[in-house]
């Protein structure tokens, strides 16, 4: 009985060039009952696609998350800056009034 050889040659780049061109979507529930009672749901959802085609379909989170990007996490850092010179800036015109105030009553 002769064996048959296969005329493809699909490499493993060839269909990971594929998988990432087209992407490719794994979903899956874990659910944890005892007597009928759920006490724990793990939902997974896995996506494998190319960062281009994952902007095409909308998905960019990457770029938001500080601990991905660090354009995000400066911007981040310079915004938690503001909010504190802000509310520093209130406090000490707060505490100024008020000795402003205090120095009014004492006269």
């Amino acid at each position: 009985m002769p064996i048959e050889q296969s005329t493809r040659n699909d490499s493993i780049v060839d269909v990971l060039e594929l998988v990432l061109d087209k992407g490719v979507v794994i979903a899956g529930d874990i659910k944890v009952n005892i007597a009928d009672v759920e006490l724990l749901t793990i939902k997974i959802r896995l996506i494998v696609a190319s960062v281009d085609k994952a902007k095409e379909i909308g998905m960019d989170w990457w770029e938001s998350d500080p601990f991905l990007n660090s354009q995000a996490a400066r911007k981040e850092v310079e915004d938690e800056n503001r909010e504190l010179k802000e509310r520093l800036e209130r406090l000490e015109n707060s505490m100024s009034n008020d000795r402003r105030q205090i120095g009014e009553d004492s006269k």
